[in-house]
């Protein structure tokens, strides 16, 4: 049946005549509404009513929004085209309720939150560890006292505090202290807002750019004008060698860097010397390890592929 035909419209008929058509059909046919007896009987015209009511509700349904009628006139139009009716119409009928964009981007601002927190979280930590640490703790109290934080004078009256009080504040004045003078890096360094991943993905079309930008610089300075490099260059291609991140390489000590660059393990046969002599030096560590020792031992004696009874 065509839905234009059950309304009883034209297919140029616009939404109001369409809703209007419905509303009369619908309360003829209604079946609590429909008082006609057909020559079948009054159950059997109850039924018939019924029927045509729930035709009447799918045809108004089709028509009623402009997209739905769109793909509807599509349909008479092109009943050839089997399949492409049934991709627009399960489309629509399995298409989510809320828009997808939105749930993307309630996502993202979750996860940054969260992200964010838990970085501060790590930081706090860190910042609890150093302030332990006698090393640290001795270098901020003697920086407080020098600069006239932790000078005790005796309070009197209403301004006295407990012990517990002044050394709550004595604790906060040295961990800002560690805060201020200790550069902590890798993955327990201050949080920064434009790290997190909704500023990345805002941020993304930008540094794009800036990597294509600096991608040709390099090709233009160091292979066509085969320039030397510098020192940033030089770390850059040994943190590359090394399949380190930014964070990780600024993670390690600057003597460690000057290593690096003492050795020239930019130059590719260096690095690859330098990697051998760290395997070697791990393994000697690992076979003088007891733990390890105990590890291969266990490992022959009683490990795996090795059946051994049990004595009662």
């Amino acid at each position: 049946r065509v839905c234009y035909d059950v309304l009883g419209v034209s297919r140029q008929a616009s939404k109001a005549e369409i809703a209007r058509a419905y509303r009369q059909l619908a309360r003829q046919y209604h079946p609590d509404r429909y008082r006609g007896e057909p020559a079948g009987g009054e159950d059997n015209g109850a039924q018939a009513a019924h029927e045509k009511f729930l035709l009447i509700a799918a045809a108004y349904e089709t028509l009623k929004d402009e997209e739905t009628r769109k793909d509807y006139d599509y349909m008479l139009d092109h009943p050839e085209e089997y399949y492409r009716h049934y991709y627009h119409y399960y489309r629509r009928r399995l298409a989510p309720k809320v828009d997808v964009t939105i749930v993307i981007l309630v996502t993202v601002c979750a996860i940054s939150v969260f992200q964010f927190f838990s970085w501060w979280s790590s930081y706090n930590e860190a910042i609890n560890y150093l302030a332990s640490v006698p090393k640290y703790r001795i270098q901020a109290t003697e920086i407080a006292r020098q600069q006239g934080l932790l000078n005790k004078t005796k309070e009197k009256g209403k301004n006295r505090r407990s012990k517990e009080e002044i050394r709550e504040e004595e604790e906060e004045i040295i961990k800002d202290i560690i805060k201020n003078k200790i550069d902590i890096k890798g993955g327990y360094q201050k949080p920064k807002i434009y790290d997190i991943l909704l500023f990345q993905i805002l941020l993304a079309p930008f540094y794009w750019c800036k990597y294509i930008v600096w991608y040709c610089w390099w090709i233009y300075c160091f292979t066509i004008k085969g320039q030397e490099y510098g020192v940033e260059e030089k770390l850059y291609i040994i943190r590359r060698y090394m399949k380190m991140s930014q964070s990780q390489f600024d993670s390690l000590e600057d003597h460690q860097k000057e290593t690096f660059l003492e050795r020239q393990l930019w130059i590719r046969e260096n690095y690859e010397v330098y990697k051998r002599e760290q395997e070697e030096e791990l393994k000697k560590k690992m076979a003088m390890d007891p733990r390890w020792k105990r590890y291969r031992r266990w490992m022959k004696n009683e490990g795996p592929g090795r059946l051994t009874f049990i004595d009662d």
